[in-house]
């Protein structure tokens, strides 16, 4: 996956979650809340690894 990619499909996970999240919690459903903190979790992890991916994308063009 791109660089790009990974921050767009990170970033939907991210919104996804805090949907899931703000439902559970106007519906007092801890499991659906609990699912859309873990889902921002992943988001944010694949945003990271595009940063990651572009990082070293960077130094490889500068060697």
């Amino acid at each position: 996956m791109s660089s790009t990619k990974d921050k767009i499909t990170g970033n939907a996970n991210e919104v996804i979650g805090k949907v899931k999240e703000g439902i559970g919690k106007a519906t007092d459903n801890p499991r659906l809340e609990g699912e859309g903190i873990g889902q921002q979790v992943k988001g944010k992890a694949q945003q990271l690894k595009g940063d990651i991916k572009d990082a070293i994308k960077s130094r490889v063009n500068d060697a």
